[in-house]
């Protein structure tokens, strides 16, 4: 039997997820994902390697806008297949995928309007990379399908999808491709999540994989398990309340704005910390958040407990969700410390970019970053330390606090990821680092050829492989 993958994106970078697989001439893509680092972003706007008529189907990790964010231009182009992934993340990749439409709808017109008072013009200007209508058009395409069950997703191409623990709904999936009485496991990893964190289960064992992808966003380092996180936070809120200023947190609306509502709800309850008002400035994760709500079957055993106590962490005093635009620029009107978690995690787009011009020049606020910055992305160039940064077409000095807190990734690390690895049954055929920074994939790449003598490859950009 021959199949083969092609490496469409994330490949020597973290974002940008796309991996064709191709067995009989049928394919399958696994991931859509929209590119986020600047230097990238161009990659967004390029036809398919593959007419997307073509594809028969596409499986979903997880709904991150890296993985999910380019299936509403996948479908405007062409695709009429079935999006399989879980019920969780069906839910979830519908309600982001129509905060990117909308996100880039906007984007286009004020580019547009400010180029237009600028006397400049731009390729990109009359059009956003795709609609809201466009992303609408998705949504009676995905087909959600249990853990744990087989499914045939293509002719000789049977998949089954396993808990990830990454974000609610994420999984890594398991293909199967069947021919002339032969068979082969395509194993990919999406994002691979960590052990003990608040609210969803530990990731699954793997089962089968004779090529295996694996991430590696984190692949050249170990977290610092030493961080006392819910200490860290406390230290931040207080901090910024004896300085005066407020708490700003760009946050990504999937598990990271709800695991901060976990850890506030449970430093006010302990009276850790003053009760400040806390918004939750993003409709997206608010709608998300309903989400998490009616999948209690997804919760690990300490927060199902939590549950049992009427101790919900997505509802106490002084926790407000903004919906309305009116609602959002009215938090800036109010006087003393507030808390705001607003997206994009990265600083690349949303009502986030608003509240750091109001904040980053302001000594007494505080910006508190609580997830990974790509390299390119506003949120990179804050916690890199650039004295000056453009938002919104307009230069600010940095003069706020900046702080970033450790310890809060759900990506698992390079020790997690090799036990992760080491739960397969017997060696893969090949392994392929992907879904990282090049220097951190081939770091990762080393380091499990060290410990295990697999055969490991970095894949570079449109690179194919035979899986023989």
């Amino acid at each position: 039997m021959q199949a083969r993958l092609r490496f469409l994106g994330a490949a020597r970078n973290v974002t940008g997820s796309r991996h064709l697989l191709e067995a009989d001439g049928t394919q399958i893509l696994v991931d859509c994902g929209l590119y986020q680092e600047r230097q990238f972003a161009s990659r967004n706007w390029d036809p398919f390697d593959v007419p997307p008529a073509k594809i028969h189907a596409v499986l979903l990790t997880h709904a991150h806008l890296d993985h999910c964010g380019l299936l509403p231009k996948l479908v405007k182009e062409g695709f009429q297949g079935r999006i399989y992934c879980t019920a969780a993340t069906a839910e979830i990749a519908r309600i982001i995928l129509l905060d990117a439409a909308k996100i880039q709808e906007e984007d286009a017109a004020y580019k547009k309007k400010r180029h237009k008072k600028e006397g400049r013009t731009g390729p990109y200007d009359d059009a956003p990379l795709y609609t809201v209508k466009d992303a609408e058009v998705c949504a009676p395409l995905f087909a959600p399908v249990p853990y744990g069950q087989e499914v045939q997703v293509a002719p000789g191409l049977h998949a089954t999808f396993s808990e990830a623990g990454h974000v609610l709904g994420s999984s890594f999936i398991n293909v199967n491709v069947r021919q002339n009485g032969e068979t082969r496991d395509v194993l990919f990893s999406g994002d691979v999540g960590r052990t003990h964190r608040p609210i969803i289960r530990d990731p699954d064992a793997v089962k089968e994989g004779d090529y295996v992808l694996v991430e590696s966003t984190y692949g050249d380092r170990r977290h610092d398990d030493r961080t006392d996180i819910k200490a860290a936070i406390a230290k931040v809120i207080n901090t910024a309340q004896e300085a005066g200023g407020n708490i700003i947190v760009p946050s990504f609306a999937l598990e990271r704005s709800q695991e901060l509502l976990y850890f506030i709800s449970e430093l006010l309850r302990e009276g850790t910390i003053p009760h400040l008002m806390v918004f939750l400035d993003s409709p997206m994760a608010s709608a998300i958040t309903k989400v998490f709500k009616r999948h209690p079957e997804l919760y690990d055993p300490q927060m199902r407990r939590t549950l049992q106590n009427r101790e919900s962490p997505f509802d106490f005093p002084g926790v407000k969700y903004t919906e309305t635009t009116k609602e959002s620029k009215a938090i800036n009107a109010i006087k003393g410390t507030i808390i705001v978690i607003a997206g994009s995690g990265m600083c690349t787009a949303g009502r986030i970019k608003h509240h750091l011009v109001n904040n980053v020049t302001r000594p007494e606020s505080t910006i508190m970053f609580v997830g990974y910055q790509a390299v390119g992305t506003l949120g990179r160039r804050i916690v890199d330390g650039d004295p000056e940064v453009r938002i919104l077409g307009e230069n600010y000095p940095i003069k706020a606090r900046i702080v970033q807190i450790q310890g809060f990734s759900a990506h698992a690390d390079r020790e997690e990821l090799l036990h992760w690895l080491s739960t397969l049954p017997k060696p893969p055929r090949k392994l392929f680092v992907i879904h990282g920074e090049a220097e951190s994939a081939q770091s990762f790449g080393r380091y499990v050829h060290e410990k295990t003598g697999w055969e490991v490859v970095v894949p570079d950009y449109r690179e194919e492989a035979i899986l023989s």
